[in-house]
């Protein structure tokens, strides 16, 4: 794990020297929630109404909340990079090094979100605590609980692109499956929650992808409860293991071929 260690470490300083220019990419966050702060102001007419058991701040919070997710766990190098090196053949190269490639590259984008995140993160904490208020009956304490699911949900994110990434061993192009996937977990997990949609199509997003990534933390944040903790986690656990199982099996597959076919 040392290796992986000195990789991540690494990443992590490059990006650190790159925080200001990090930073500048919050302007398209801002705008996006500025959007979104002013259509929710004009759906709740009440500003005590419950809209799928949501107060405006709620539903404002929890949008905020997953689009930080989004905007700070942006990257090119578990989707880009990782076809790139598989289309170009540098895979051959890589693959030879005393590190397991998929681990290298989660590594690498480890290193990455956690310098994006924090700085999101906090510039959302200024923006949603001026614009919005504070979210109603949170407790801090909460976040110790949360936090790690907000990881998990990171994590679990990053192996299913990546899986989708690996499919550069079959195919010319893996970015339209990447734009199907991106555009599912954002307009059914970040742009709303789930209990907007149909109860019938509830029990379909929990056994999604979605209700691990996005879902999952963004309610604990703004709506706490410990069932719901214990819930999320045993689904992102499942999911987690799925997850690397699904990355090993398609790296491994795609490996073997281009041994068969002679690199």
């Amino acid at each position: 794990m040392r290796k992986y260690a000195v990789i991540y470490v690494s990443v992590l300083m490059e990006n650190i020297q790159y925080a200001g220019h990090i930073a500048m990419g919050f302007i398209s966050y801002f705008i996006l929630i500025f959007v979104f702060i002013n259509l929710w102001n004009y759906m709740y007419a009440d500003p005590g109404e419950l809209i799928a058991g949501y107060t405006k701040e709620q539903m404002i919070w929890y949008v905020m909340i997953t689009e930080m997710l989004w905007f700070g766990a942006r990257s090119t190098t578990i989707t880009r990079q990782a076809a790139a090196d598989i289309r170009g053949g540098n895979i051959v190269y890589l693959m030879n090094k005393p590190y397991h490639y998929t681990l290298y590259i989660l590594a690498r984008y480890t290193g990455e979100w956690c310098v994006q995140m924090p700085i999101y993160a906090l510039l959302m904490v200024v923006t949603g605590t001026l614009l919005v208020g504070n979210i109603p009956n949170f407790m801090p304490v909460t976040l110790l609980a949360a936090i790690p699911c907000l990881i998990l949900g990171i994590t679990i994110h990053a192996l299913f692109k990546l899986c989708i990434s690996l499919l550069s061993f079959w195919i010319e192009d893996s970015n339209p499956f990447q734009w199907l996937y991106d555009k599912l977990i954002l307009v059914v997990g970040t742009i709303f929650p789930i209990e907007i949609f149909p109860e019938s199509l509830h029990v379909l997003f929990k056994a999604s992808p979605i209700y691990t990534v996005c879902y999952g933390p963004a309610k604990l944040i703004v709506d706490f409860s410990p069932e719901k903790c214990m819930e999320v986690l045993a689904a992102q656990l499942l999911y987690l293991l799925a997850g690397c199982g699904l990355m090993f099996f398609i790296y491994g597959k795609g490996v073997k071929r281009l041994y068969v076919n002679g690199g």
